[in-house]
């Protein structure tokens, strides 16, 4: 992995420019898996060139949302039996769980969360459980694009120290994994249920109005 990364950071991001960051995203949000690279090739080009951090943002971003909707398709044209066979009955009982009782929070959760934090069966099984096409991109471009502006800022700030910081990050979420979707459980039903008060009230507030 180590080695391919280098190639990533040696040839591919030399060669392609900006756009080679849209590469590497799409192939990682797709059919591959290169965990934290996306996040340290944004670090290290927003050391490089702090003025155009706000292109490999960009880049990073479409290229991530651009593998994810390769997996949300797929997931339309599956049925629940695909999440089953590629993660089994256990994870797809707790991704519909997710998709029904949070949403778009089933999936913006771990599209901001570092690695080990599952992601692709979210992807996989919006599509599976219908979300619409409108809210699983503006999810995905909001949690994605904050994510990666995060680092580009940490890497201008910062520089050699965000690098640190995002292996840092990557080790304590790995470690806490378990306690951090936890804590973050009572915050995501909270956001739900204010979302769910506010589609209530609002059809009477317009038909007081009237």
């Amino acid at each position: 992995m180590q080695r391919f990364i280098a190639w990533i950071q040696g040839v591919l991001i030399p060669t392609l420019g900006p756009f080679g960051l849209f590469v590497v995203a799409f192939l990682d949000s797709s059919f591959l898996s290169i965990p934290e690279v996306n996040d340290l090739l944004v670090v290290t080009a927003a050391m490089k060139d702090p003025a155009t951090a706000w292109i490999s943002v960009v880049m990073a971003t479409l290229g991530s949302l651009a593998g994810c909707l390769a997996l949300y398709y797929l997931g339309l044209r599956g049925e629940e039996t695909l999440l089953v066979k590629r993660f089994g009955v256990e994870k797809t009982r707790r991704a519909r769980a997710a998709f029904e009782r949070y949403e778009v929070l089933a999936l913006a959760v771990p599209a901001v969360l570092p690695p080990p934090m599952p992601f692709k069966i979210f992807v996989l099984a919006a599509g599976v459980f219908e979300l619409s096409l409108r809210k699983f991109v503006i999810t995905l471009v909001v949690a994605r694009g904050l994510r990666y502006s995060l680092w580009a800022v940490l890497g201008i700030v910062y520089r050699e120290e965000a690098l640190s910081l995002l292996r840092a990050v990557d080790a304590w979420s790995a470690r806490y994994l378990p306690a951090i979707l936890a804590g973050m459980a009572p915050v995501a039903l909270l956001v739900a249920l204010y979302w769910l008060w506010r589609r209530r009230r609002t059809p009477g507030e317009a038909a007081g109005a009237s």
